[in-house]
């Protein structure tokens, strides 16, 4: 996996929806979904029927474990 090396952070609370966080993480679409069904990214949070997100926070800690 590369590097992340987006040091800035996002805002906590809040959320951050796929088209963003791929600007984020240095990782593909299918990537983040494959990793969060397996457990090694955070997993989404349904905020309504059509709207998936994941956690600022979660992410947050999930870079600050790898950098």
């Amino acid at each position: 996996m590369p590097a992340l090396t987006n040091s800035a952070e996002l805002p906590e609370p809040g959320f951050i929806r796929l088209a963003a966080l791929v600007n984020v993480v240095p990782i593909s679409k299918a990537s983040i979904w494959r990793l969060s069904k397996i457990g090694r990214f955070p997993a989404p949070v349904k905020l309504s029927a059509n709207c998936t997100a994941w956690r600022n926070s979660d992410i947050n800690n999930w870079i600050r474990e790898r950098q």
